[in-house]
């Protein structure tokens, strides 16, 4: 029989459509379509870098999800990081079911929905590790894993197809601080009874080995208690929990008290304290304001800042601007944190102004201070043997990790799994017929400003790198009613270098402005709209032509 009498392969369809994560760290979502319903896997948001000015949020755009399956039946929240819950309150317009996550997950989504207006009201569907719930015609199995945040899962959906499986991010940890192993029997148990795909994270496939427990970071963390002389100052993610108890026991051992300093570290460390996932001795927390009551040798403060961010309470406390906490050459700061990649810059910059007040530092590079939350190449390998998936798609990070987890599942499966490698916006069709990928939809990154709704466009983003750039320039003219310049223009510059070029420009700039709108043709003149782009378009071409810059003119006309 020729290939072109083979009928297609005909029934309901299964896809399975990344519309982040695949190809960056962050943003991680995952759309699961059957029929009539549609499943989302985590809603997460991306922190932008130095070339976003003014951006606040990363997150994948929407306009694919919504025209490919119109409504969401569920949104599944597989732990309470941001790049996993961060955009839930752009999703939620587009979602017409429950979102289902751990308590310490949904306590950590509600206060970014209310930020947005939104009432969760009886839409946040609290679930534990080994419960089942019905979602149109599918039904989720949560399944226990440990990572560096507390109330963490794996999903496992299972299909009218077959039986998928997310795992969420992951570590073989097998002494975490709350007791909660990773389910390793269940996996199994899912592996023998038929996987028909395994979503798998690749953020620390290039890491050989395994990843070490929590509990690993005990002793370089016990050793900078048991050496300082000064302070403690501890920047880790707000939402590392774990790590944050570390710190906490570690404090009433030495007998220091602690100081949470940041937004985010007050916020979380509030929401676990309250479920019960932060365990603080009464006595042992203090105000930042308390700080000048007590020696340096007996305070400890955890902060914001890991990163390297300019607003948050490391950055403004390395450069002498916190209302409370300062540093002296006695005292010691932890970078308790991965640098996130491309984030690098802006740590050593934060690294160098601690230095510069005298304090010593101390990274997880140099001291064993911080361990990973990711599973290690030996510990993808597990999953992959343990779940014996019939396809694999390497999610959650970077092209590079991408293709190297799937060189590394292709040998550990030996050709019995088909490995999708995939990227946003890939529509992997699992069902009917073998796996395979089955075109794309539109996906991209949406630029958000702040905690609005509104979104940064490519024209404000442009105008935001030209004023980095090159500066403003507003020329602020009076004109008479017949369209006269009346008097001498003033020119106000800002963030311009001013050389020998621009400073002669700027002079005679004045008499060229006015010249410009003498210059004006007559519908120019009685229009104010096309008056303004008239001279605006005039002095940027003088400026480009005489002095080689481009700034952002702004003509200011006022009608007299």
């Amino acid at each position: 029989m020729s290939t072109s009498s083979i009928a297609p392969e005909t029934g309901p369809v299964l896809d399975v459509i990344p519309l982040g994560g695949l190809g960056e760290f962050g943003m991680n979502m995952l759309l699961v379509a059957w029929e009539d319903t549609a499943i989302l896997i985590d809603a997460g948001a991306m922190f932008p870098g130095p070339e976003l000015p003014g951006v606040d949020l990363v997150i994948p755009h929407l306009e694919g999800l919504a025209e490919r399956v119109g409504r969401l039946t569920a949104v599944v929240l597989t732990h309470g990081h941001e790049d996993h819950i961060g955009a839930l309150p752009y999703v939620w317009p587009l979602l017409d079911g429950p979102v289902y996550g751990t308590p310490l997950t949904l306590a950590l989504v509600g206060p970014k929905l209310e930020e947005h207006g939104l009432n969760p009201a009886d839409r946040l569907c609290e679930i534990a590790p080994g419960d089942t719930v019905t979602a149109g015609a599918m039904e989720l199995e949560f399944i226990r894993v440990t990572h560096s945040i507390p109330d963490c899962v794996a999903v496992a959906i299972h299909t009218p197809a077959g039986v998928l499986v997310h795992t969420g991010d992951y570590k073989f940890d097998q002494t975490p601080l709350d007791g909660e192993p990773l389910d390793v029997q269940r996996f199994a148990e899912l592996g023998r009874s038929g996987v028909l795909a395994l979503f798998g994270d690749s953020t620390n496939i290039e890491r050989p080995g395994f990843t070490g427990s929590e509990r690993d970071v005990v002793p370089g963390l016990d050793e900078v208690f048991s050496h300082a002389t000064g302070k403690i100052v501890v920047a880790a993610f707000s939402s590392s929990l774990h790590r944050i108890q570390i710190v906490v026991d570690l404090a009433v051992q030495h007998g220091r008290k602690l100081v949470f300093a940041g937004r985010g570290v007050l916020q979380n460390t509030e929401i676990a304290e309250r479920l019960g996932h932060l365990r603080l001795p009464a006595g042992l927390r203090i105000r930042e304001s308390e700080i000048g009551g007590y020696a340096a040798r007996d305070i400890v403060c955890v902060t914001t800042g890991s990163q390297g961010e300019p607003r948050a309470a490391l950055s403004r406390i390395a450069v002498d601007d916190h209302r409370h906490i300062g540093l002296e050459p006695d005292d010691v700061v932890v970078f308790s944190a991965r640098a996130i990649p491309g984030n690098r810059r802006a740590i050593g910059r934060v690294m160098d102004q601690v230095a510069r007040r005298g304090a010593q530092l101390v990274d997880g590079e140099r001291s064993p201070v911080h361990v990973s939350g990711h599973g290690s190449a030996e510990e993808l390998k597990l999953m992959l043997s343990l779940v014996k998936p019939r396809h694999f798609v390497p999610m959650h990070g970077e092209y590079r990790y991408l293709a190297e987890h799937a060189r590394v599942a292709a040998r550990v499966t030996g050709g019995h799994t088909t490995v999708l490698l995939a990227e946003d916006g890939d529509v992997i069709r699992l069902a009917p017929g073998p796996g395979r990928i089955e075109g794309r939809i539109a996906t991209g990154r949406a630029l958000m400003d702040g905690t609005r709704s509104a979104e940064v466009g490519a024209d404000v983003l442009r105008q935001r790198r030209h004023l980095a750039a090159d500066g403003v320039v507003v020329p602020v003219i009076a004109v008479s009613r017949d369209g006269l310049v009346e008097g001498i223009p003033d020119v106000v510059t800002r963030g311009m270098v001013i050389d020998a070029r621009t400073g002669a420009l700027l002079e005679t700039l004045p008499a060229m402005a006015a010249d410009v709108i003498r210059a004006a043709g007559p519908d120019q003149r009685i229009d104010p709209a096309a008056l303004t782009e008239h001279v605006r378009r005039e002095l940027q071409r003088v400026f480009r032509k005489q002095a080689g810059r481009r700034p952002l003119v702004l003509p200011v006309i006022m009608e007299i």
